[in-house]
């Protein structure tokens, strides 16, 4: 699995930023009608293609079936309706959210791609109802989830990014400190280069 899993809300933004050397990439839209989704996506789709990118399409699985899209990744409430069948006969992997033992047992039950440990520490992103969690519980959840790679989540930056390593993370997904940058292109590069030390 990449060590550097960059997370963006809008293809514009996956449109500037995979170019800068991003192999996986997760669009998260939220909140827009459902043709813009998969304009979206769809688009998403091609230029990752195109920059032998790994595209992973956020929660809208169905729209990722439709589209051949071949990586969803999947909040707690999404597993309730996801027809993971559907997705295993299409051949699209998924990756799961957790916050707690029983979300963990309850994920690594479907064989996934990997597992989400997050927020690690405390976040801008979204309100959350789980306070971070540390680098203790990164190195807990790897000794728990066994080879399904471990992807760590929640204020991570790039001063906080080895120590997340060292606990045991797999992978860094990158939100805010990207999102947030005054050049987001230029803090991806760093990114890049801090995953592959």
């Amino acid at each position: 699995m990449e060590r550097f899993y960059l997370i963006t809300g809008h293809v514009g933004r996956l449109e500037l930023l995979v170019p800068q050397g991003v192999k996986l990439v997760q669009l998260r839209i939220k909140d827009m009608p459902e043709h813009e989704i998969r304009r979206q996506i769809a688009r998403a789709r091609d230029i990752c293609a195109v920059h032998r990118a790994q595209l992973i399409t956020n929660d809208h699985w169905q729209v990722a079936l439709d589209l051949n899209c071949n990586f969803v990744h999947l909040g707690q409430e999404d597993m309730e309706t996801a027809d993971f069948a559907a997705l295993r006969r299409a051949g699209v992997r998924f990756g799961l959210s957790t916050h707690d033992e029983a979300e963990l047992d309850r994920a690594l039950s479907f064989d996934p791609a990997y597992v989400a440990l997050g927020p690690v520490y405390p976040t801008l992103l979204k309100k959350m109802k789980w306070g971070p969690q540390g680098l203790d519980r990164v190195s807990r959840w790897k000794a728990l989830a066994g080879t399904t790679p471990l992807v760590a989540i929640g204020g991570l930056t790039l001063e906080r990014a080895p120590g997340v390593f060292a606990a045991g993370a797999d992978s860094v997904a990158v939100v805010t400190n990207i999102q947030q940058a005054p050049d987001p292109e230029a803090r991806t590069r760093e990114w890049l280069r801090v995953c592959s030390a």
